[in-house]
């Protein structure tokens, strides 16, 4: 039997190592990043590749990879992508009882859990580019624990202040946007491009890996 989403989900272990993660987060007052997260961006990374007519098995290995991306972060932040791919390693092998327990579909997962915060390289494959697109577009305001934590710091204000995050995907354009709406108020676009710069550019790397364009869209202007 090969690995499935559904199997994941419900791993009382990797659920736990999640739950763990995020409190880690919580006691240092660090946004989410905990099962909504984890959902959002398996639902995403799979719905990116499902619009673009991937196969539904790649489908499901990014909904897998998205889903357990960020499971290092119980061991720390610092290096969280490394170590998570080798903690999914050790979970997933005991789990996927196929012929070849270390089949490409395993390799696939680690490699986009190893290398979703490596911005400085283009993602290697297209499950780790639609992980990447998953996790780097959720700036979710919901993410934000209290209302205390608005102004902690500029990157809480810019999370805070973004009330949207629709993805669109058109394959006929072969073209990928990021629509934002951000409370001026909050937060202000330049503050917005002073954080997230960096992954906005990988967002543009993982978007050439399928093949499109990236473009951004703030309050309805385009600035990519």
């Amino acid at each position: 039997m090969l690995l499935n989403f559904e199997d994941i989900r419900k791993n009382e272990e990797l659920l736990t190592y999640l739950k763990y993660a995020d409190s880690y987060f919580e006691s240092i007052g660090y946004k989410e990043h905990g099962l909504p997260h984890a959902m959002f961006t398996a639902e995403r990374a799979a719905d990116v590749l499902r619009q673009l007519g991937y196969t539904a098995r790649i489908q499901e290995l990014a909904k897998i990879a998205g889903f357990l991306h960020d499971i290092g972060n119980l061991v720390g932040k610092t290096d969280h992508a490394q170590s998570g791919s080798i903690i999914a390693m050790h979970i997933l092998s005991k789990m996927d009882i196929s012929e070849e327990r270390y089949n490409s579909d395993i390799f696939e997962i680690f490699g986009a859990i190893g290398s979703h915060e490596d911005k400085n390289m283009t993602p290697p494959t297209e499950i780790a580019a639609a992980v990447v697109l998953g996790d780097k577009t959720d700036v979710r305001c919901q993410r934000l624990r209290n209302e205390k934590e608005i102004f902690k710091d500029v990157h809480s204000k810019v999370i805070a202040a973004c009330n949207n995050t629709k993805l669109e995907v058109n394959k006929e354009k072969k073209e990928i946007s990021l629509s934002l709406d951000i409370d001026t108020n909050i937060c202000s676009i330049m503050e917005y491009f002073e954080i997230f710069t960096q992954r906005t550019i990988y967002c543009s790397k993982a978007c050439s890996v399928l093949n499109c364009n990236f473009s951004l869209y703030i309050n309805g202007d385009r600035f990519l």
